[in-house]
């Protein structure tokens, strides 16, 4: 992280540089392209942000590929299809690694779904032309993930279903008592008289929980955002200063998808985890 920061740096600097010569650079904030109106909501409309526009391309993207691939399935796969389920192995298998079997079972499509997502987009956002086609004085597309809304929506939906899939695997009073009771099997006296502790670090794992959406967002925000701010900057200077930038964003791109998913699903475990692994353990003996 502090390698990313100091690389911010030159490029904020380059960033000042071309303001002062008329060339605004990469704003933190995506700018509006259209307005479009709600129906039967009078007098408010949903914007369209180039952010958007550019996310919507992902989905598109991973919808045609996996269509294309599943159209003809065949018992014995080819092409597409093999590096598909193959692709879906590998992200299953690590899943299954970080969760368990019954969680990976249960909500593998989610962790799946974000990784590709966040994965495309984020390649998406180093195509040519990107940051540079305008429309109406403003660019047509830019990387999804350098738009702090999209990936503070990602963090916040994550934890929605976080809270859903606890209450539904653990129940709201065992999350209580999990989360605020005594732990390490302490009886007697002494589990009484460490009660005002143990909700004291109940507390601490509430914020920790409330905290998780917004580093989430903010980690995947800053990294993506600052590659894209470098590239811009370099790309102004020439191409082949550009292209060591480049390299570095398309392994940056995949680990920051990488690093969410492992996050997430690791965030999941923590929290249910153990009622698992011990049901595991049962059904093996």
């Amino acid at each position: 992280m502090m390698q990313r920061l100091a690389m911010m740096i030159p490029a904020v600097s380059c960033m000042a540089c071309g303001a002062e010569e008329g060339h605004e650079g990469l704003s933190a904030g995506a700018p509006v392209l259209w307005e479009v109106p709600i129906p039967f909501w009078e007098g408010h409309s949903l914007p369209i942000s180039n952010s958007l526009v550019m996310m919507a391309a992902a989905v598109l993207l991973i919808t045609l590929v996996l269509r294309v691939a599943t159209r003809k399935m065949q018992t014995i796969p080819r092409g597409l299809q093999n590096f598909v389920e193959w692709v879906f192995e590998l992200l299953y298998d690590f899943v299954e690694g970080l969760t368990g079997k019954k969680l990976a079972k249960k909500y593998f499509w989610y962790f799946a779904t974000v990784f590709l997502l966040i994965l495309v987009s984020n390649y998406m956002g180093l195509l040519p032309g990107v940051g540079e086609i305008t429309y109406k004085g403003q660019p047509l597309l830019r990387g999804a993930n350098a738009d702090l809304n999209v990936t503070i929506f990602l963090g916040f939906f994550y934890a929605l279903l976080w809270f859903i899939w606890v209450l539904r695997e653990q129940g709201l009073v065992h999350f209580l008592t999990h989360t605020f009771g005594p732990k390490g099997g302490l009886t007697g006296f002494l589990k009484y008289a460490l009660l005002p502790i143990f909700f004291f670090v109940g507390l601490i794992e509430i914020l920790s929980i409330c905290i998780r959406p917004v580093a989430l967002a903010a980690r995947l925000f800053g990294n993506i955002f600052a590659g894209e701010a470098i590239l811009e900057q370099m790309g102004g200077i020439s191409f082949a200063a550009m292209l060591p930038f480049m390299a570095l964003e398309l392994i940056v791109g995949f680990v920051q998808a990488l690093v969410f998913l492992m996050l997430t699903a690791i965030f999941l475990k923590t929290q249910v985890g153990g009622e698992e692994d011990e049901e595991e353990s049962h059904a093996e003996t």
